[in-house]
Formats: C-alpha cells, structure tokens, sequence
C-alpha cells in the first residue's frame, strides 16, 4: 500500500492557482468542461478535480490539460537550467579554484621508450 502523501501548505497554493489559471483560462476561451476534458482524454469530474488544484490528480493529467488549452509549451520551462538560480549558483561554487594543463612528456622522451 502506497505511502500517503501530505503535500506542504506551498504546495497546496501553488497547485490550487494552477487550476485556477487553467479555469480561468478554459473560460477565456469559451469552452466548456465537457469539450476541455475529451481533449485532454479525461472525465469531466477529474477536469473538475484539476481545476480545484487537487494535489493527487497526476502530472500527465495536467499535462493534457495544459495541452488542451494550448499552454503545454510553458511545462517544459519550470525546471529548465535558465531559470534555476539556486542550481546555477551551486554549479559556480563547484567550480575549480585554478585550471592546470597535465604535462604531455617530451616528445623526444616518447622516441627513447619505444
């Protein structure tokens, strides 16, 4: 049996004015629950459950969502390595203090052991 899981108070805000913004962005464009959620290859009553933010409902699910709409472009940015400050930050900390170059022997040593 699955572990349940207890999203963080951000998390539930962050995923309720997601399916705020797909409502009102179904609206703005005139369509229906009925015809948004045959697009996505989903039940109204989930469509309903995605716009209520519902924590439980599956990322594909919103995926299609998004795609339905027209929005799915904007997925493939959340994480993208531009808009990672914090990981961006972590890889220049890592950087080595000082670069050396190896030493390559001397050509003419390399004649002498072969």
């Amino acid at each position: 049996m699955p572990t349940p899981h207890h999203p963080s108070a951000a998390v539930r805000r962050a995923m309720s004015k997601l399916g705020e913004d797909l409502r009102d962005a179904r609206r703005r464009r005139q369509l229906p629950m009925s015809v948004v959620a045959d697009r996505a290859f989903t039940s109204r009553s989930t469509l309903q459950r995605v716009e209520e933010g519902d924590t439980a409902v599956s990322i594909g699910i919103y995926a299609a969502v998004l795609q339905a709409l027209g929005l799915l472009d904007g997925l493939g940015q959340l994480a993208d390595l531009s808009r990672d400050r914090v990981g961006q930050e972590l890889a220049s900390v890592a950087l080595p203090k000082r670069v050396r170059l190896k030493k390559m022997p001397h050509p003419a040593a390399r004649e002498t052991q072969d």
